[in-house]
């Protein structure tokens, strides 16, 4: 399940088509009434997970196979309940050698979302650069431990024109003529968010055929005030994220990968696991034709089917969440579809470079 959040605190539960009408406005007026410290919880995250790797571990950016990664990702979710939920995700993503004499290497990227919800239009807007360094511990494995950040800038915003409030209902009938009696405060703010995380990576097995992949990070560190009233009381909560992955290539023509996903913000926990099967057809010297297909399962949530194909540098993947939880009779099962597009490939002119050696997932 996608989540998002604003100065709002959400959880699992989506709510209705009625309550969604003023939902995010009355739940921001319970939190400027509170005299305890509130926090908002659940940032977005994706059934795709390990696509995003910028906001899953600022230190797994750039570390892949090929010279450089461009993504395009697009998210729709619970139309059959409300409005649906939508996110727009471009990224982009590379690494250079440190020296022309070092194993090490640095990596740089950028990621930039707009995400969408409700009957009030909610919306985020988020650019997350992104650095990271690879330092070598074992040349013969494809060992290394990196070390990673990220600064995001995010903007929120809402259409006050299309809240309702309790005033505007008489007599069990609404007129949006009648006074709302609600001061609205400025519908945009702004925050700076900081990440970090570590991650490391190594090859076994006969040909290095088996890579793993293991790491943490963090996200919010310093709590920025997340409210439309500016009030220091509502802070976004800290996201701890944890990492694994395991890819074994059995033969020239089938691997399998093993990708997980922890995520805790306040009260808010996320667990997702799963695999892919992949099929390549070599032809030559070359990879041209890959098929990946499996399945993920979010704890409590969905069960995720995903099927991916990669022709040359341009691969599309495509998943969908068939909703478990108890909002299945509301959902009728249905959850969110994912598309992503990434395209990869190597620099031209290599006459400068030294070719960096990243785990093949």
């Amino acid at each position: 399940m996608n989540m998002k959040l604003s100065f709002i605190q959400t959880t699992g539960k989506q709510p209705g088509k009625s309550a969604l009408l003023s939902f995010t406005y009355f739940a921001g007026i319970l939190m400027l009434l509170s005299s305890s410290r509130l926090y908002a919880q659940a940032d977005i995250h994706f059934s795709q997970f390990y696509e995003t790797s910028i906001l899953r571990n600022p230190a797994m950016t750039g570390v892949f196979e090929d010279d450089y990664k461009l993504g395009a990702y697009y998210r729709s979710q619970w139309s059959s309940i409300s409005n649906p939920y939508r996110t727009e995700l471009i990224s982009a993503e590379t690494h250079f050698a440190a020296s022309r004499t070092s194993d090490d290497f640095f990596s740089f990227g950028l990621l930039a979302y707009m995400d969408k919800a409700g009957s009030i239009d909610e919306k985020i807007t988020s650019f997350y650069p992104a650095i990271n360094y690879n330092k070598s511990l074992n040349p013969n494995h494809n060992t290394y431990l990196s070390v990673g950040f990220t600064g995001g800038y995010l903007q929120y915003s809402f259409d006050p024109s299309k809240a309702t409030f309790n005033n505007q209902y008489m007599n069990g009938m609404f007129n949006a003529a009648n006074p709302s009696m609600e001061n609205i405060p400025n519908a945009k703010m702004s925050i700076w968010d900081l990440g970090a995380g570590i991650n490391y990576n190594t090859t076994r097995g006969e040909n290095s055929n088996v890579s793993y992949i293991i790491g943490v990070s963090g996200y919010h560190f310093t709590q920025p005030v997340i409210s439309y009233y500016h009030n220091n009381k509502v802070s976004e909560n800290i996201r701890l994220n944890g990492n694994a992955a395991i890819n074994t290539v059995v033969n020239d023509f089938v691997s399998f990968q093993v990708q997980g996903n922890y995520a805790i913000q306040g009260t808010y926990k996320e667990l997702m696991a799963g695999g892919l099967i992949n099929y390549t057809q070599v032809q030559g010297m070359e990879n041209r034709f890959v098929i990946s297909a499996g399945a993920f399962y979010r704890y409590g949530d969905a069960i995720i089917p995903v099927i991916k194909v990669k022709y040359h540098a341009m691969a599309v993947g495509i998943s969908y969440d068939v909703n478990l939880s108890t909002l299945k009779e509301a959902s009728n099962m249905q959850g969110g579809t994912e598309i992503t597009l990434f395209f990869s490939g190597n620099y031209v002119d290599r006459s400068m470079q030294k070719k960096t050696v990243c785990p093949k997932f």
